[in-house]
């Protein structure tokens, strides 16, 4: 009887296990079902607007009656997602050095070394390039304008750079080659993460 109720609960254990891989696999192999209509929507410029370890880029687009409008729009809006994202790397970037460096405890040097930032990131967007331009006439008589943008990592640190060395308060805290070396390190993960 003893052999009956060991094989019953060992029984009961596979059927549970088995039930439960099965469960779970289930969910891994979920599609997604799109409605027999549906079409894929390639958007022009998306590709070229993926970021990697020597470039922020953005993309963006923009719809008006006039064309010159519409690519206007494009460029503003792409221009403002590029400096977001370097804007959010940069204070990656200063937070890391901070609290790697003997400035942790100064809070004046975090402060304005993110203004100075802010400063180069303002100027540099002045030397964008464009990467890709699409631009379409609607159905409608609109344009529409896809634009992809770019801005060199390199062009960052050297505006960085040389607005440091104008800086007396910051350039006694200022590593370079350290502040470099998390820039690079942040930028290998922006290129990791997709670009975006």
């Amino acid at each position: 009887m003893k052999t009956s109720t060991f094989t019953k609960g060992i029984l009961f254990v596979a059927v549970l296990g088995t039930a439960m891989v099965f469960t779970s696999c289930k969910k891994n192999k979920d599609v997604i079902k799109h409605d027999k209509d549906a079409k894929e929507i390639i958007i022009p410029c998306k590709d070229e607007g993926r970021s990697d370890k020597n470039f922020f880029r953005a993309d963006a687009s923009a719809t008006s009656q006039d064309m010159s409008l519409s690519r206007e729009k494009a460029l503003t809006a792409a221009k403002q997602r590029v400096a977001g994202l370097i804007n959010t790397k940069i204070k990656s970037v200063t937070d890391r050095y901070v609290n790697e460096t003997e400035v942790g405890t100064n809070s004046d040097f975090e402060q304005k070394f993110e203004n100075l930032t802010r400063e180069v990131v303002n100027k540099t967007l002045v030397d964008i390039t464009i990467i890709c331009e699409k631009n379409f006439q609607e159905s409608s008589g609109k344009y529409t304008t896809y634009i992809a943008i770019e801005i060199s990592k390199d062009a960052m640190l050297n505006g960085i750079n040389s607005s440091i060395s104008k800086d007396q308060k910051l350039r006694v805290y200022y590593d370079k080659m350290k502040f470099e070396q998390i820039f690079n390190e942040e930028m290998e993960k922006l290129s990791e993460e997709g670009g975006y």
